[in-house]
């Protein structure tokens, strides 16, 4: 007879697609260690169902317009921080991807955004980020340098797509149609994928700013005003990669 110890061990191996097959295979045995682990077993299953399910409800704008062949999902990262790109990404996704686990980036931790995006860029069928720099957003502010940056993201696009969705926006100077969704990152899962590409773009290119000027905690804080920016933003200055439009109530 197998140990508990063992048993542990296949279930800790085993696949999503073995679970049934483990459930199966165990829930005979009367014993409390591998009735815990069959009922491990049975709970990841339902996470996963639950999962399954909550990814079809971000298919509902995808299935809406189901007549484009490529539905592109436009989002950014990056509007609100002192220093440092504002990023947008274009995310143009299989017909018939479920790519499970896609969600509003902010809503999942850099090592699932990190993971998310090795799929998400494996799979798509084209995608693109898109750059204002903090020079570019002082110049022509932040609004019109965020559609800047999505209207260079939708332009590297190859093939080109038939229609946007947007978190929130409408981009202006584009002539495909246009779906602006309130919160879309959360509500489509094209949208959500652009916004897994660009956050976790933005949050790449921080940490190697951070490299460069290692007062700002930039790898933390990504840009944004925490205590401790802002208190070397007032011991140090701004660097070239502050948005000098930004800084005026505190430094």
């Amino acid at each position: 007879m197998q140990s508990i110890i063992e048993i542990k061990k296949i279930l800790q191996a085993a696949s999503v697609q073995e679970l049934p097959d483990f459930i199966n295979t165990y829930s005979g045995d009367e014993r409390l260690g591998v009735r815990k682990l069959t009922e491990t077993a049975k709970k990841r299953l339902a996470e996963l169902e639950k999962e399954r399910a909550r990814i079809e409800t971000l298919r509902v704008y995808e299935e809406q317009y189901g007549e484009y062949d490529y539905i592109c999902g436009v989002d950014e990262a990056g509007r609100g921080p002192l220093a440092g790109p504002v990023v947008a990404g274009a995310v143009i996704l299989p017909k018939r991807c479920r790519i499970l686990y896609i969600n509003d980036s902010k809503q999942l931790s850099e090592k699932k955004r990190e993971e998310l995006y090795s799929v998400i860029t494996e799979q798509a069928v084209s995608w693109a980020v898109g750059y204002a720099s903090p020079e570019r957003i002082d110049e022509i502010n932040i609004l019109q340098a965020t559609y800047e940056a999505m209207r260079e993201a939708i332009g590297k696009l190859r093939p080109a797509p038939g229609i946007l969705l947007n978190d929130a926006v409408r981009i202006p100077d584009i002539s495909l149609p246009q779906v602006p969704i309130v919160k879309g990152d959360a509500k489509s899962i094209t949208i959500g994928a652009a916004s897994i590409v660009a956050k976790v773009t933005r949050d790449r290119i921080m940490r190697d700013y951070d490299q460069i000027y290692p007062e700002y905690g930039f790898s933390e804080n990504k840009g944004y005003g925490s205590q401790g920016h802002i208190e070397s933003l007032q011991k140090y200055g701004p660097t070239p990669i502050h948005r000098k439009s930004f800084l005026k109530n505190f430094a």
